[in-house]
């Protein structure tokens, strides 16, 4: 099969496609003949190695991973003996995990790994899209801030793959939102349901008058030190960017303080969790109720761009690699 692989860390140029050997299934775990996959901010970053506390999961000196990638999106090619969940030709959705693998022709997954049925109408390119951000969010939204009806939640990041999930999640869970982002992303995140936008290039989200139940800093520009007082009185500051401070800030804050600042590690859940949230957000997109927002797709050649173009720290929602046909 064909993969995207990045055998030294390195710029975007280090990414290149080459034949590798197909997975066996196990005798509990299935083939899938995979028909699209996301390039994410964190794959280009494994893929740089410019970070040292990434590479002591990634690689100290080369990447322990040649083929990155977590989402997928295809159909069952094969089962393993013992597998009963599913069965050869279901469309299926989901992500790899930390094991990565998900930039090639087939992933092999167990059956009760982070996989759910895909429903018709969903293309596998929609799959993969909503995803890539949405995985993040939503335990962020529900499980960290419990977000309610009537609450008033900040999204800063809100055109990237998590901040465009993190807008219509909350909105499905009946909050009010205030989406933050640049000038040319104002209509994007308006037509995702957005109720009020700031313009970060005009206006410093920290300095307006309104205060917010949730502040949900999706690309971990901010800190809690400046988002606190638009914080209301038992408010919460989350971000999906680990640091010293945030880690600090979250296990003091709980104890003193009238708000608090908490991160979450979503990619580290428990399996059975994270594919009940991929049916949860299929069902959402396949119902009509989540739009996936895709920047560019590319083919498997096309790697490095991708690559490429997620590291210009632009990219609207995802980027997409979209397999070849079935040979």
């Amino acid at each position: 099969m064909q993969a995207i692989t990045s055998r030294t860390y390195g710029g975007p140029e280090v990414v290149r496609v080459e034949e590798v050997t197909t997975p066996v299934p196990g005798s509990h775990e299935v083939l899938i003949r995979n028909h699209a996959s996301v390039v994410s901010g964190a794959e280009a970053t494994a893929r740089r190695g410019a970070d040292p506390v990434a590479r002591l999961y990634f690689g100290l000196v080369r990447p322990r991973f040649a083929i990155l990638g977590t989402g997928f999106a295809g159909e069952v090619q094969a089962i393993g003996d013992a597998v009963t969940k599913y069965r050869v030709g279901d469309p299926v959705m989901g992500s790899v995990g930390p094991g990565l693998g998900a930039h090639a022709e087939y992933v092999s997954v167990s059956e009760d790994g982070v996989i759910a049925p895909r429903r018709a109408g969903l293309p596998a390119t929609d799959a993969v899209a909503i995803l890539d951000g949405a995985l993040t969010a939503l335990p962020f939204l529900r499980d960290a801030a419990h977000l309610q009806p009537g609450q008033f939640i900040l999204v800063n990041g809100a055109s990237g793959a998590v901040g465009s999930a993190a807008v219509q999640l909350a909105k499905h869970f009946g909050a009010h939102v205030t989406a933050v982002c640049s000038t040319a992303n104002l209509a994007l995140v308006e037509s995702l349901g957005a109720d009020a936008v700031i313009d970060y290039t005009i206006e410093e989200f920290t300095d307006t008058a309104e205060k917010y139940d949730v502040v949900f800093d999706a690309v971990g520009k901010s800190s809690y030190s400046r988002c606190r007082k638009i914080l209301k009185p038992g408010g919460t500051y989350l971000t999906t960017v680990p640091s010293l401070p945030v880690l600090l800030w979250a296990l003091l804050t709980p104890l003193v303080g009238r708000t608090k600042a908490g991160i979450m590690f979503t990619g580290l859940r428990k399996p059975d969790a994270m594919a009940n949230d991929v049916r949860f957000i299929g069902d959402l997109a396949a119902d009509g109720n989540y739009a996936p927002v895709i920047d560019k797709t590319y083919d498997l050649d096309g790697g490095a761009s991708a690559h490429a173009h997620v590291e210009t720290g632009h990219k609207r929602g995802s980027v997409v690699i979209a397999m070849p046909a079935s040979r």
